[in-house]
């Protein structure tokens, strides 16, 4: 999949799909951080972080500015928002679902 020639919805649950790239997020949920900060934790070499940084910022999740000579991430709050009023969306969709099955075996169990 190439993320440049996605929706931005696709690219943000493809980046999200990986998950090093959801762990790189939940750091950042803590606040910005530097590059070198950021890879630290993770078992994987520099290059390697920052291809998941690349894909992260390909989709819109993360931003990165220069501070100095530190190369500084954080959250770009508007595509997870997007994200997330997406998954609401469907969330709302299934707890009616839920509410009307349940409704339904009530009356089932009223039956009985």
């Amino acid at each position: 999949m190439n993320i440049e020639t996605t929706d931005p919805l696709s690219a943000a649950f493809g980046a999200l799909a990986d998950p090093t790239r959801r762990a790189i997020l939940e750091k950042l949920s803590n606040g910005e951080t530097s590059v070198g900060d950021l890879g630290a934790p993770f078992d994987i070499s520099p290059p390697a972080v920052s291809r998941h940084l690349k894909v992260l910022e390909e989709a819109g999740l993360i931003a990165r500015r220069i501070d100095k000579q530190r190369r500084m991430i954080r959250i770009d709050p508007e595509r997870l928002r997007e994200v997330s009023d997406w998954v609401n969306r469907y969330r709302q969709f299934w707890k009616g679902q839920l509410d009307s099955l349940g409704t339904y075996l009530e009356k089932q169990k009223g039956k009985s």
